[in-house]
């Protein structure tokens, strides 16, 4: 493996602004990392071998003449298919999208490339991205980094093996109810939540467009920054210094902690520990109307989702994979009265929330209760998976009901990430706090 596939981006950029690293050299190592790999077809659905080096030769000639557009131009990365590419298939993970060609690149993809990152390849997905596991039997299922017969969490399931394998410095992924958090997590990789509507979904695929944000998954924090930053079009964010002495934090003990497995309890507690001994102050806090939102997740979920896709579905319904075909219908259970009225309680519990975590700098939770399962038990044990995939979700899913921005770090035990979270659209302030974090569990 070559060094640049160890490396973070920001690293890489750094190497590009110095003139020790060739961004069209970098960019036919990854090409050539991805091709030469075992499970380059579980985790690439398909490169763009073409514009990458063309991005790359653009990138080099403006390195030359000292006009780089950002601390990341000419570093590579990758994108989740549903991210619309011009010219380029994008099918999101489904048959039903099969040969799906968009005639022009996602907005936060314009962004990117206006910025000088450059397009590797799109990674595959759970199907139509509606589940929290990365199991998609009709495409591909992307390997574990830590056991290739394991999940390796979902939706964005390639976009996190790609950066975990070396297979990309950094990946851009999507999150509905915790599909950037939960994959970074179990292949132990920073992922980044950010609040609904800061990053334009215009090009991207939709699961339930009211919760669909845009994420990256990478190898640090400052990588996380940095790719927020590009793709909202702003100057890189000053992450020093990075201190947690004499910040607020609360562990969330509403649902969260219900129902922890042993080794994401011990990362958790882990991770605590560590931010207690870098000075941060952390109580315990509850908010009992969490119990009410986490209860109108059937409703707002499945309603937008199967609302979005039913009749593209119902014309072609046996090219689904079973399980995620049956949680897409289960929005017909609802009515439009039903999801308006959930609605109007989720806004009244996110009140609540907000004012009850209001004199926090964030709150922690394990980012998942689980960990990775075995994939042929999935699939042959439908109440296993049915089980597994909505606990898998569980505590992310608390972020997106509530609004807020949220950001995974590896605790170091294997696959077990913590999460902090913040008020909506903190990201900047949280992304300060989350590098003081990632200093304290180093």
């Amino acid at each position: 493996m070559s060094a640049w596939q160890n490396m973070t981006a920001a690293d890489l950029g750094r190497g590009i602004e110095k003139g020790e690293i060739d961004p069209v050299e970098l960019t036919q190592s990854f090409l050539d990392a991805i091709d030469a790999h075992e499970f380059r077809d579980r985790i690439y659905a398909r490169l763009t071998p073409d514009r990458a080096l063309a991005e790359a030769s653009a990138a080099q000639e403006r390195a030359r003449l000292k006009l780089r557009r950002s601390p990341l131009d000419g570093v590579p990365i990758s994108w989740k298919d549903l991210f619309d590419t011009a010219g380029v298939v994008t099918e999101a993970g489904s048959k039903l999208l099969e040969g799906r060609v968009p005639d022009a690149d996602a907005e936060v993809l314009q962004a990117a490339t206006h910025q000088g990152t450059i397009c590797l390849g799109k990674t595959h997905l759970s199907e139509l991205a509606f589940s929290g596991l990365g199991l998609n039997p009709k495409t591909a299922t992307p390997p574990n980094i830590h056991n290739p017969d394991n999940a390796p969490g979902g939706s964005s399931s390639g976009a996190a093996t790609s950066v975990a394998y070396g297979l990309a410095p950094a990946a851009i992924g999507s999150d509905t109810g915790g599909s950037v958090r939960v994959p970074s997590a179990w292949n132990d990789l920073v992922g980044l939540k950010t609040t609904s509507g800061l990053l334009s979904l215009k090009g991207a695929v939709p699961l339930a467009a009211k919760f669909d944000t845009v994420g990256p998954l990478c190898k640090s924090v400052e990588d996380a920054a940095l790719l927020y930053a590009i793709m909202k079009g702003e100057a890189a964010i000053d992450l020093a210094p990075a201190s947690l002495k004499g910040r607020q934090l609360a562990i969330l003990t509403t649902t969260a902690l219900d129902e922890v497995r042993d080794e994401p309890r011990k990362g958790f507690d882990h991770a605590i520990q560590r931010f207690r001994d870098a000075g941060a102050e952390i109580a315990e806090i509850a908010v009992p109307e969490l119990d009410t939102a986490m209860s109108l997740a059937p409703i707002l979920y499945g309603s937008e989702a199967y609302g979005t896709w039913k009749e593209v579905i119902e014309a072609n319904p046996d090219v689904m994979f079973a399980e995620i075909l049956a949680r897409f219908r289960s929005g017909k259970d609802f009515s439009g009265a039903d999801y308006v009225a959930a609605w109007h309680t989720l806004e009244r519990c996110r009140a609540i929330y907000l004012k009850a975590t209001a004199e926090f700098d964030a709150v922690l939770c394990p980012t998942c209760p689980i960990t990775p399962p075995n994939v042929e038990r999935l699939m042959t044990v439908s109440d296993y998976y049915v089980t597994e995939n909505l606990l898998t979700l569980r505590n992310t899913r608390i972020g997106n009901l509530m609004g807020v921005c949220a950001l995974t770090l590896p605790t170091g035990t294997p696959a077990c990430g913590v999460s902090l979270m913040a008020a909506p659209g903190d990201e900047r302030r949280l992304l300060r706090l989350g590098l003081a974090a990632e200093v304290a569990l180093a």
